[in-house]
């Protein structure tokens, strides 16, 4: 019996590269299920553009048990949730470039459970990330509820200048790095200090000190011995929003009109905040119904009697636009647009040559105080072109290359060239 819970250590660290992010879930299951990963409470390190913690939002919280059918109800951004009210994954670092800002920095605590009213997973947190997507209820209405915290950790580009600073702090890194308690937090003891051994001053590049805080907050989290799993989006380096090149400027934003979420009040009580989660909720259930109805008629007289309802007068001139240059608009593409709109827009920053090897530096210098992950895993983004296509693999060749320089010998698996043959098998 005791042989079953001995944790199984890799040769070399497994690199699992997929095309679309929520296809990681599979290899994350499978080392699981190998033992190589603690069955319950994992920590993950998510470098990306995008949080991906939003929850399929008509999905049974029974379904997360039935592996194969999770794996067909996931999508990008909606992949780590379930994961997290499954039990195995209860800590989130999400790293994020200083253009994605679509949840609020620092520390977030919630309860990710399930909704005694619909059986769907809900969270209790109130950030305009859930709220905007109707996933917010109060904690005693959650049941078979998990304890997840997020970090929330942008990281600067670090300028070549610094490179020199980079290397000393590496080294400083090594020699402070504290032993992590429970309940350690960014004003633990043993945190990273300056090359020179000074405290941080107003006279240190701002880069240094948003890298440095990155570091710290990670060590308080990670323990040298613990299991966890370090997971890249390739759109952290570079990023573009699809659907901006998808749908002229006016029709996008008719698009953010339509889909416009209204925040409740900054002092808002649980009973506003429930209003706010059904006003929202009835907002996206007529927006859905709206445009699967002009997937079966788009005729002049369906637009103008859609048209009549309330927040709808813009859709007239939506359609016209669609319609002017595309005979048969894909009206269900538009609606997936239209979900990107609502408090804030999608990510869209392409980086130059020179800026994606400012922030190869940066996410070299966050990674090599910490511990070496037990599994890595990659998304490419880039059919979908959240990473620009033009610049990906140049992008997964460069952090390859810092990985292995930081961890040792890698092996890679590069699941997107499965049809091809060139897929590697994972070794135990």
């Amino acid at each position: 019996m005791k042989a079953a819970q001995v944790k199984r250590t890799y040769s070399k660290i497994p690199v699992w590269i997929v095309e679309d992010h929520h296809e990681v879930v599979q290899h994350i299951y499978r080392a699981i299920g190998s033992r190589h990963i603690p069955m319950k409470e994992v920590k993950m390190v998510h470098l990306d553009s995008h949080p991906d913690l939003l929850i399929p939002v008509s999905m049974s919280a029974q379904t997360v048990f039935d592996k194969e059918a999770l794996f067909s109800e996931l999508s990008i951004e909606n992949w780590i949730m379930p994961m997290v009210y499954a039990g195995h994954v209860s800590y989130v670092a999400w790293l994020h470039p200083y253009w994605a800002q679509q949840i609020r920095e620092g520390e977030h605590e919630m309860c990710v459970g399930r909704d005694t009213s619909t059986n769907t997973i809900r969270v209790s947190s109130t950030d305009d990330y859930f709220l905007s997507d109707a996933l917010y209820v109060p904690a005693e209405q959650l049941q078979d509820g998990k304890p997840f915290h997020l970090s929330v950790i942008r990281v600067d580009p670090a300028q070549a200048s610094e490179r020199n600073q980079d290397k000393d702090e590496q080294n400083t890194a090594k020699k402070s790095k504290p032993d992590p308690q429970p309940g350690c937090s960014r004003s633990c003891a043993g945190m990273l200090q300056p090359a020179d051994g000074s405290s941080s001053t107003s006279e240190m590049p701002s880069v240094a000190k948003s890298t440095t805080s990155a570091m710290n907050s990670l060590l308080c989290v990670l323990k040298q011995d613990e299991s966890y799993i370090l997971d890249i989006d390739l759109d952290f380096f570079s990023c573009k929003n699809p659907f901006k090149e998808m749908y002229t400027q006016e029709e996008y934003s008719i698009l953010q009109e339509l889909y416009s979420f209204e925040r409740p009040r900054v002092d808002a009580d649980e009973e506003m905040l429930c209003e706010c989660v059904e006003r929202r909720t009835r907002q996206l259930e007529d927006l859905e119904v709206t445009f699967a109805e002009l997937l079966e008629d788009d005729g002049e007289l369906t637009v103008e009697r859609l048209a009549d309802k309330p927040g709808m007068k813009s859709l007239v001139k939506l359609v016209c636009s669609l319609k002017s240059r595309n005979k048969s608009p894909d009206y269900e593409m538009v609606h997936q647009a239209g979900l990107t709109c609502d408090y804030s827009e999608l990510p869209h920053h392409v980086s130059s040559d020179a800026e994606i090897q400012q922030l190869m530096l940066a996410v070299r210098f966050v990674l090599q105080p910490l511990p070496k992950p037990t599994l890595v895993t990659m998304s490419r983004s880039s059919l979908d072109e959240y990473c620009p296509p033009d610049q990906v693999d140049s992008i997964q060749s460069s952090v390859l290359n810092i990985l292995e320089d930081l961890f040792g010998s890698l092996e890679v698996h590069k699941d997107y060239e499965e049809a091809s043959g060139e897929n590697t098998l994972q070794s135990s």
